[in-house]
């Protein structure tokens, strides 16, 4: 299936200090693109990958499982690691567990994390039915586009497909227990008005990790997809501050006119 217009994966080349984006359940590299671009436009050598099952259709996703997701950005943080000195994981929502286990398991490989509303639990009673409800409906209605900034919207998919709802259950479960593994450096950002992830989410990840560098921004403007949203701004600088802070130097190197990444989309097309 063609990729949706905006879901494609982002690349650039830069300096020796890689960043590797991981985007959310059910979205696409679109909700991460203006992100990944400040970054490049900085000098850093950026990865934001397309996760499977992910920037096509909902039934492509259907039979794609939480190994699949990890696999793809875990491959990623390895081609990084090769090209890069020092390599940092950023992520929303999904993404944010996604980064996190990364950190969890990778150690030293990882820099810092940087998370946005991560993903901590799927909430609710109706979590509880899914290992049987995803045998007799398919899907459920979408989550994409949380966002409080008028006219901005998120491409992603209008249905939630119940096989990787559950697939996604047993993910947060298991980043939950190997939290504690976390040592690395940890900026957090959370919405304060957030429809999808609440900020339970957020406090039970600060009260898990081990790190002991550990930085916590309210986004009083944003809701979920805070990376398309009011907030935008300040979520590219905190997280650039943060990585020059533990990496003096980066993007010094390897900084181009424009930024642009390697299949020479302009950051406009990635936002709406």
């Amino acid at each position: 299936m063609p990729v949706l217009p905006g879901a494609e994966p982002y690349r650039h080349e830069g300096g020796e200090v890689g960043v590797l984006l991981c985007h959310g359940f059910t979205g696409s590299p679109q909700s991460l693109r203006p992100w990944a671009e400040h970054h490049a436009a900085h000098g850093l050598t950026v990865s934001l990958p397309l996760l499977p099952g992910h920037g096509t259709r909902w039934e492509d996703m259907q039979v794609t499982t939480w190994q699949d997701w990890y696999a793809e950005v875990d491959r990623e943080l390895r081609v990084l690691s090769e090209r890069c000195s020092r390599v940092f994981v950023l992520g929303l929502s999904m993404g944010g567990a996604l980064a996190l286990r990364l950190a969890a398991l990778h150690g030293a490989r990882v820099t810092g994390a940087v998370v946005v509303n991560p993903a901590n639990k799927v909430h609710g009673l109706s979590a509880y039915a899914l290992p049987v409800a995803r045998h007799l409906v398919r899907t459920t209605k979408g989550i994409a586009s949380d966002i409080a900034q008028e006219g901005a919207a998120e491409v992603g998919y209008d249905r939630v497909p119940l096989h990787s709802a559950h697939s996604l259950r047993q993910f947060l479960r298991r980043v939950d227990g190997e939290l504690p593994q976390v040592t690395q450096p940890l900026l957090l950002l959370h919405s304060a008005q957030d429809h999808v992830v609440p900020p339970a989410d957020s406090a039970r990840v600060l009260s898990r990790v081990s790190s002991t560098d550990v930085t916590e921004i309210v986004l009083e403007q944003s809701y979920h997809v805070a990376t398309l949203d009011k907030d935008a701004d300040r979520i590219f600088e905190e997280s650039l501050a943060f990585i020059e802070r533990l990496a003096p130097g980066a993007g010094k190197d390897g900084a181009g006119e424009d930024g642009v990444g390697k299949d020479g989309k302009e950051g406009t097309a990635a936002v709406g």
